[in-house]
Formats: C-alpha cells, structure tokens, sequence
C-alpha cells in the first residue's frame, strides 16, 4: 500500500500561494455622510417630533374632513358654550339706573335693547352706553354688571340752565345748549333765565353771565334777546330795554345798574337805555315822556319870548 506524506506543521506556504486581502475597517465616504447626517440635531428632532407630527396632522386632517364630524364638533362646542354662558353667575337678571330723575330712568329703561334675564356674553355694554348718552338729558354714562347679576346704569344728567322760547313754546336747555326738555309753562322753572332769538341757544353762557351780573334787577328781569346773532337786550317790566353791545355786555350792563343806582335812571319813563356805544349811551324816552318834555320846553321858550 502506498503510504501518504502528511505535510509537516508549520510548513511554510508556497511562494505562489496569494495572502488574503483584509477587509478596511473605515466606511466608504457615502457610509460617512450619512452616519453624521443621523446625528445632527435637527435630524433627532425631525425624527421625535417632525414625523410624528405630521401623521397625526395627517390623519386628523382626514377625519375632520368629513362633514358629518364637522357639524358633531360644531354642535358639542355650541353646547358647551351655552352651558358656560347660562351659568347662574353669568346671567343678568335686574337692572339699576343711579344718578337720574324719574323722567330719565324712564327713558334709560325705555333704551335698554334686551330682556333679563340674559348672559352677560350676549350683552354688549359700550352700545348699552352709547344708547343711554344719546338721550338728550343725560350728559355721560357709567355701565357694568355687579355681583349678583345686577346690570348698573350710572347717570349724570344736564344741569338745566335756560329756558328757549320758540314758536312752539319753551324748551329746556343746557349750558351748550343741548335741548334737555319742553316746559308747559313758565312757572315749571322759575329760577331759569328766558331766552329767545335767533342764535341763542349757541351763547347760553354769555346769557348766564349777563343774567348774574343782573342781579341787582332780578326783580323786574323778564328775558334777553338775541339780536341778529351778535348782541343781547336785557328786557325789564314796564317795556324797558337795555340794549347791550356786541363787546363786553357784562361791563356794560354793570355801567347802566351804576347810574341807575346813582341816579333812579331806569325808574323814569325811559322805553330803552342803548349801550352799543359805550363811549355814548343814548336814552330812548316813551312817547308820553317826549310829549311831556316837549310841552315843557315850549311853555319855557314862550315864557322867554315874552
């Protein structure tokens, strides 16, 4: 039998025997970018919170898009706001109105444009302003709802001034000469001053001024007159005018109270004492007294021609 050499160990390898390449431990440039691509920040971000967030936004687009949810959502959110706004410490029930008369509470409640109890949600509190200061007689307004469900109307009323006369009677006024009321007749408001002409309702200050300064002749005072949209005259009893000038009719009409003071000027029979000259005052006798002072005079220059 033919026997089989066994090689020895640790023989060494044929010279033509090739050596096996090792494999290179670095990855391949493409391998590189993209292991540091995936750990960037923003790329850990994306994948927590960009991915899942659009799915989500992805599949609740989808479900809402169906009409039958949209009116299912619209209905339980108009449920819940309605069970919100109904609640008990959210319901208006009585109204307050401080500060005014009777005539004007009246009127606010007259304005109010809703019926308690409501939800102060419906109510739009400037417009329920804005409606009670354009009533004529209240000057500004204050609104909030109180604790309790109590809605509180806060007035300042127009401090009536002067009364108007116009063809129609007499109407109430204001210092800015805001129409507040019409008067039946006079003795309503004694202590208000009468004005009347074209204009007059424009200058209620200067008329009050004048009507102070007239307080020495408060007794026989009857009204001012607008004349021609400039000027005033004081009209007196017994048909006597003191006519002011445009300027300074207070000045002026202190001058005639003065002289008649210092002299019983405005208890003789004089019709008018005409200040529109301040340098000149004119009097205006009645026609009696001129026909008396004529007289006089005549027997006078008779008694001298004889």
């Amino acid at each position: 039998m033919r026997q089989v050499k066994t090689p020895r160990t640790g023989a060494k390898p044929s010279k033509f025997r090739q050596a096996t390449p090792k494999a290179d431990p670095a990855p391949s440039r493409w391998s590189y970018r993209m292991q540091r691509v995936l750990l960037t920040p923003m790329y850990r971000r994306m994948l927590r919170f960009g991915i899942p967030f659009c799915l989500t936004f992805g599949v609740a687009s989808w479900y809402l898009s169906d009409p039958a949810v949209q009116q299912r959502l619209q209905l339980a959110i108009a449920d819940i706001r309605h069970q919100v706004q109904t609640r008990p410490e959210f319901m208006v029930k009585l109204m307050s109105v401080e500060g005014a008369s009777d005539r004007v509470a009246e009127e606010v409640r007259d304005s109010f444009a809703y019926t308690l109890p409501a939800s102060s949600f419906d109510m739009d509190l400037d417009a329920v302003r804005a409606a009670v200061e354009d009533i004529p007689a209240v000057a500004a307004a204050a609104v909030r709802v109180r604790q309790g469900g109590v809605l509180e109307i806060r007035v300042s009323e127009r401090e009536p001034a002067a009364l108007i006369r116009v063809s129609k009677g007499l109407i109430v006024v204001d210092e800015a000469g805001v129409a507040l009321d019409v008067a039946v007749h006079r003795g309503e408001w004694p202590g208000l001053p009468v004005l009347t002409g074209t204009g007059a309702d424009e200058v209620v200050t200067e008329a009050l001024a004048i009507r102070a300064a007239a307080a020495p002749l408060a007794g026989r005072l009857r009204g001012l007159v607008r004349m021609g949209e400039r000027r005033w005259d004081v009209v007196l009893d017994r048909d006597q005018r003191i006519l002011l000038p445009e300027d300074d009719p207070v000045r002026a009409l202190e001058r005639v109270i003065v002289l008649s003071e210092a002299q019983d000027m405005l208890e003789r029979d004089i019709a008018a004492v005409d200040m529109r000259l301040s340098d000149r005052p004119t009097l205006r006798m009645k026609e009696r007294a001129t026909n008396e002072f004529w007289r006089v005079r005549n027997e006078q220059a008779g008694m001298s021609a004889e």
